[in-house]
């Protein structure tokens, strides 16, 4: 019923949190700690639906009613998916175009240098920690015949960039080094590219190193189906080394010989259409997106609908950096002049005008926008009973910034495998771009903290995280990030008993003493006994009973200490139903705190743990030697 104080409000079908606040008079933090409340996690400048607006105004006084709005209706997914979709070329159009390769294999197997040597440009150095962090495309030369190369991260935490890399190229080098043979990461990349239903080419690297065994590796290929050449198999396999550049002539007349096979073709002569491999913020000149054009000319003027956004081509450079003014297929190109940030992944394509690519990237807008408003509301709804069923759930939020939009979902999903059912890592937000002031406003209002990737804090935010005590941290190297929050999280586990095991003995006889009861005289095979510690009583196999010491006796005396190989008198409290053979475990129990590896929640001492701490990882000494230096606080 209507109170004489209820305020009547008229809300959309859709609208931002910023617009539901203008509507309702109230600040935009106070709108979205409202939401918050309610399981929603909104930036203000998100579009979120009637119903979840009419919670809000509902909780600040108002009495909602539904206005009339022209929302567009949901799209089907192919309706979305047109806006791309174009009929193929005619055949007589077509032209032998250069092939696209993905270099591919586990980390430090030597991806990056071999695509140094082969540009004859140094990338590896400028790579925080020597390892790929996001995608980059060059193009090299073998007799005038032009191969463009996608150089895919090998981190084990961008596996979802290098699938995409996978599925955007006609031919795959997978990088093995002849030292290491075939590992994880290399039977995962042998997955993506048999996802992706490409030619395979063998790249056997390293070759310089002495004694190295290559057959060895080629049993451990076939072992992974893949069947070389010179196993009776389809797949070339060349020996190179990217140090001493050894065969990489080798390896380039490969790939052509490959892509002659494949007859590789595009239409020039036709507005450009492709693909989005990488997209950053640069403070300077705004969006740079790095295109790679699979048909069609791009050139410089040309107006664009790029994935959710649009934009007009106002400066084009290719792989060195160099100016151009148009690209042909098959092209790596970096542009100037993207609206906003496209998504890695996302497909482009050359229309008439600025007025056409505005219409369409607006029409595509509000019907994204309306869909993504209801699922979002349905989801944050679910979180919400499900963390009212669990009971209480103690959270970690997190506001996540990355340098390219191809970091943000494999980060995210590193540190929500985090999760265990103790603790709850929450990333709240997660965008590419420099820390703002509206990360800190959402970490305020969430009680979290803003961690950053490779990406500067801006100075208004770096003040207001300031007044409002909120953490910031920046990273350059990912294992540092990872490990923090891992640390983080296990600061927030409550400590546990553990049973930690003493010495081990073996009953020999059983001796009834008045007033006492039975005593077994048992023998001590390990470790030391001693009167404090409790004991368990093993019959074939079986936990029969447990209490503490009662009396531990030596010659008649009463022993400090029993040690391995001396037999000895014990009586343990409620328990004398011992017997010959009866086998003893002696223990201890100490309150330890816990660690959380990789989703999994153990003690901290104990022995994945300790072999987790002692193996060296890429890019990182062992942990025994060396721990990783603190993220940079603002």
């Amino acid at each position: 019923m209507t109170t004489d104080t209820t305020r009547r409000v008229e809300i959309p079908r859709t609208l931002t949190v910023k617009e539901l606040a203008d509507l309702l008079d109230r600040s935009p933090i106070g709108v979205v700690k409202v939401l918050m409340t309610n399981g929603v996690m909104a930036e203000v400048t998100k579009t979120i639906d009637y119903d979840t607006a009419a919670i809000v105004a509902v909780e600040l006084g108002f009495e909602p009613l539904e206005g009339e709005a022209d929302v567009v209706e949901e799209p089907e997914p192919a309706a979305q998916e047109d806006l791309f979709t174009e009929a193929p070329d005619p055949e007589e159009t077509q032209a032998p175009r250069p092939p696209i390769v993905a270099v591919l294999g586990h980390v430090d197997h030597g991806k990056t240098t071999l695509l140094d040597a082969i540009r004859q440009t140094n990338v590896t150095e400028a790579e925080a920690g020597g390892i790929t962090q996001h995608i980059g495309a060059y193009q090299a030369t073998l007799g005038e015949k032009p191969i463009t190369f996608l150089d895919t991260p090998g981190h084990e935490a961008f596996t979802a960039m290098r699938a995409r890399g996978a599925q955007a190229t006609d031919i795959a080098v997978l990088v093995v080094a002849a030292n290491d043979g075939v590992m994880p990461q290399t039977r995962e990349a042998i997955d993506h590219v048999r996802a992706a239903g490409v030619p395979l080419v063998v790249a056997l690297n390293k070759i310089d190193i002495e004694n190295v065994n290559v057959d060895r590796v080629k049993a451990q290929l076939s072992d992974a189906q893949v069947l070389i050449e010179e196993y009776g198999g389809d797949t070339p396999l060349v020996p190179v080394s990217g140090t001493t550049r050894q065969g990489l002539d080798d390896l380039l007349e490969t790939i052509l010989l490959v892509a002659e096979v494949q007859d590789y073709q595009a239409n020039a002569d036709r507005p450009a259409a492709g693909v989005v491999l990488e997209a950053a913020l640069d403070r300077r000149q705004g969006s740079r997106t790095t295109l790679l054009v699979q048909r069609g000319t791009l050139r410089q003027g040309d107006a664009l609908l790029v994935g959710g956004t649009w934009g007009r081509v106002k400066a084009m450079f290719d792989f060195s950096g160099a100016r151009i003014r148009s690209a042909g297929p098959s092209a790596p190109v970096s542009i100037l002049g993207v609206q906003d940030l496209a998504a890695a992944g996302d497909r482009f394509r050359v229309l008439e005008s600025d007025r056409s690519a505005k219409r369409l990237y607006e029409q595509a807008k509000r019907a994204r926008e309306a869909v993504e408003a209801q699922r979002q509301h349905a989801a944050s709804l679910d979180a919400l009973f499900g963390e009212i069923s669990r009971g209480e759930v103690k959270e970690l939020n997190l506001v996540l910034k990355t340098d390219v939009d191809g970091s943000v979902e494999p980060l995210r999903r590193s540190l929500e495998q985090l999760t265990n059912e103790e603790v709850h890592v929450k990333v709240i937000h997660a965008a590419p771009g420099a820390i703002t002031e509206s990360d800190v406003n959402l970490a305020a209002a969430a009680q979290g903290i803003v961690l950053g990737f490779q990406v500067g804090t801006e100075p208004g935010a770096r003040k207001l995280a300031n007044a409002e005590r909120v953490e910031i941290r920046r990273y350059e190297i990912i294992y540092q990030l990872i490990e923090e929050v891992e640390a983080a999280v296990s600061g927030m586990l409550e400590p546990v008993d553990v049973d930690i095991v003493d010495a081990h003995a073996e009953v020999l006889q059983v001796f009834p003493i008045r007033r006492i009861g039975n005593i077994a005289g048992a023998r001590c095979d390990d470790g030391a006994i001693r009167p404090d510690l409790a004991v368990r009583v093993f019959r074939g196999g079986k936990d029969v009973s447990s209490g503490k010491i009662r009396s531990l006796r030596r010659f008649q005396e009463e022993a400090r200490e029993v040690v391995a190989g001396q037999e000895f008198g014990v009586a343990v409290e409620g328990f004398e139903a011992f017997e010959i053979g009866d086998k003893l475990e002696f223990y201890h129990t100490e309150r330890q705190s816990r660690v959380v590896r990789g989703g999994r929640v153990e003690p901290a001492g104990s022995a994945s743990e300790r072999a987790y701490r002692d193996t060296p990882r890429a890019g990182a000494r062992s942990r025994r030697q060396h721990v990783p230096p603190p993220g940079t606080r603002e």
